[in-house]
């Protein structure tokens, strides 16, 4: 069903309060300011807390204007008066793994008991999980978790897992996603950020230190034809030039030359990255935001999944990932060597088999309802 369908009975809208704290790689925020935007545009109220919003500035500058989404600090004492002045929220929802304020806590039972147990129901309290392809995600999907303990005890969270099966609680995408990338200009768009495009393959990099970068550097400097890599601030450009200092200049015959181009881009607001996607003819990702923008592209891309080499947690997940995306072997096999797991140089990439695999896997995912319907239809039937 399209993402934009009726939620059951159509239920008035609700004010929600999401809390974000803000990680070292801002993927949380990333999803965090999305999620409150596409809710706000189906008519919700939203507060959004986050604890760090200075990477709003570039990654969504109309967050420092007036808008639908009210951006409110999350310090580590939250103000007492600020927390009394605010209308009680019909959810509360939790980010990544992230607990509200105990004041917080506190200052929504004081006002459920102010306003008396016969009139008032709890905030349905949400917890809002990390995505995942593994099969324990359709398992805890949407399970109860009771309080026991403080001023909130008897109260009810409620787990809720993003993912890409029908029995999960879908992907963010946004109602004029389609239009917006059906209206795409690759050309003006790269003249718009000064990348003199002469028709050669393009590459968008976005990723942490993969292990085989080196080597990936360095045969697509010696490939036969050009390439031109769109490298993203941060620690990708940061990679890429640590890359370069390490690597002595290719030592070239008179009718040889260096095959690639590299143009370095300033912090992306977060529709500029998606153009960036829509623009390259590979794209190499990272976390958990990026991932799901570039199967919305509908673009070949590599993932390079945060790792977590205390128990290689990632493995796993990553392998899953996979399984569902119905990963050719090229692509399954450059996945593998790009994330430092097993042995082998990187394959040859096959762009065609790429893009049919994951443009299947996005019409897969566009029959299901997307994380913002399902997160208002699963609040509308606990609040009935």
């Amino acid at each position: 069903m399209p993402d934009n369908a009726p939620v059951p009975d159509h239920p008035p809208p609700l004010r929600w309060d999401i809390f974000c704290q803000v990680v070292d790689n801002h993927g949380d925020l990333g999803v965090c300011w999305r999620l409150a935007c596409a809710l706000a545009a189906r008519g919700q109220q939203v507060r959004l807390w986050i604890d760090d919003t200075r990477a709003l500035t570039w990654m969504a500058p109309e967050a420092t204007r007036p808008s639908a989404v009210q951006v409110l600090p999350w310090t580590q004492s939250l103000d007492a008066r600020l927390l009394a002045s605010l209308p009680p929220a019909d959810v509360w929802l939790e980010a990544f793994g992230c607990q509200i304020a105990p004041e917080f806590v506190a200052a929504g039972a004081r006002q459920k008991s102010a306003r008396g147990s016969n009139h008032s129901k709890p905030p349905v309290w949400i917890n809002l999980e990390y995505l995942s392809a593994e099969p324990y995600v359709e398992r805890l999907h949407g399970l109860p978790s009771p309080v026991l303990h403080g001023p909130a005890s008897g109260w009810t969270k409620w787990f809720f897992y993003p993912g890409f099966t029908p029995a999960t609680g879908g992907l963010l995408r946004e109602d004029d996603l389609d239009a917006r990338q059906a209206g795409f200009d690759r050309r003006a768009w790269l003249a718009r950020q000064g990348i003199d495009w002469q028709g050669e393959p393009l590459v968008s990099l976005f990723c942490y230190e993969p292990p085989a970068l080196a080597a990936w550097i360095a045969r697509l400097r010696q490939a036969a034809g050009p390439t031109r890599l769109l490298v993203t601030a941060g620690r990708a450009a940061q990679a890429v030039q640590r890359v370069l200092e390490d690597q002595k200049p290719l030592r070239r015959t008179s009718n040889e030359r260096e095959q690639l181009s590299i143009s370095y881009l300033p912090y992306l607001s977060q529709s500029a990255y998606d153009e960036l996607l829509w623009a390259c003819d590979l794209n190499f990702v990272r976390g958990e935001d990026s991932l799901v923008r570039a199967l919305w592209a509908g673009q070949p891309f590599v993932w390079h999944i945060y790792p977590q080499p205390e128990d290689d947690a990632h493995h796993a997940k990553l392998h899953a990932f996979l399984d569902w995306l119905r990963a050719p072997a090229s692509l399954r096999a450059f996945h593998l060597g790009w994330n430092g797991i097993g042995t082998g140089d990187l394959p040859d990439a096959d762009l065609p088999a790429w893009r049919d695999s994951v443009r299947a896997a996005r019409q897969r995912l566009r029959a299901q309802a997307g994380l913002c319907t399902q997160l208002i239809r699963f609040v509308a039937q606990k609040t009935l």
